[in-house]
């Protein structure tokens, strides 16, 4: 199954930007083939929903994220994600459009 979500936030800035919208699936399949590398959409209980690049998987199974920034919310600060947590992994991702690129009130001709 696939998600459609939108980006809110900075942590993986520059390349998720906030406004971007991003793919996820959701399929166990694909869940259980995660790697290193992989960003991933998971539940937090205090922070809600989260979007974080792998960083590593520990010998019991939890995952180790991180963002972009020295400051972003990962398991530095809120340790490693439970696999039951991921909603889904990143598949595409759509760049929010520049400004003025769908500008319908053009008038040049």
């Amino acid at each position: 199954m696939l998600r459609v979500l939108k980006v809110s936030g900075d942590s993986l800035s520059p390349k998720y930007q906030e406004g971007d919208y991003v793919v996820i699936a959701t399929c166990p399949f694909l869940l259980h083939r995660l790697k290193a590398g992989d960003t991933i959409i998971f539940q937090h209980k205090h922070y809600g929903t989260l979007i974080k690049r792998i960083m590593r998987f520990a010998e019991d199974g939890q995952i180790y994220v991180t963002g972009a920034h020295e400051n972003s919310l990962d398991s530095r600060r809120i340790g490693p994600v439970r696999r039951e947590a991921i909603r889904g992994k990143v598949i595409w991702h759509v760049p929010r459009p520049k400004p003025g690129l769908l500008d319908t009130n053009n008038t040049e001709s």
